[in-house]
């Protein structure tokens, strides 16, 4: 088989999951109930994220924080400061990934 699959969980519990993590990217998937998030932190790649269903309130460095619904896709430098959160009734969920994977840049 040419092809390697790899799996998602559907769900609405809380969820942060590596799918993929290789030399080239590493790609991961959350799910994230009203009141869940990332700790703040600073992002270790170039990262691209995809909100696929919600609305992510995101902050960076010392910007006001933004609000990004569903079909929003995001690209932010590395060594950027990042808060994610979910504060809406609506589950969010998010795939991430981040490329080059940390360390290849």
């Amino acid at each position: 088989m040419i092809q390697k699959e790899f799996k998602l969980t559907q769900t609405n519990e809380k969820v942060i999951e590596k799918v993929i993590i290789d030399e080239s990217i590493n790609y991961l998937h959350m799910v994230l109930p009203k009141g869940e998030g990332l700790p703040t932190h600073q992002v270790n790649a170039n990262l691209y994220m995809t909100v696929i269903r919600g609305i992510l309130n995101l902050g960076l460095n010392d910007q006001a924080v933004v609000e990004y619904p569903a079909g929003t896709v995001l690209n932010i430098p590395s060594k950027t400061t990042m808060s994610a959160r979910n504060i809406h009734e609506a589950v969010l969920e998010l795939i991430v990934v981040k490329a080059p994977a940390p360390g290849k840049n």
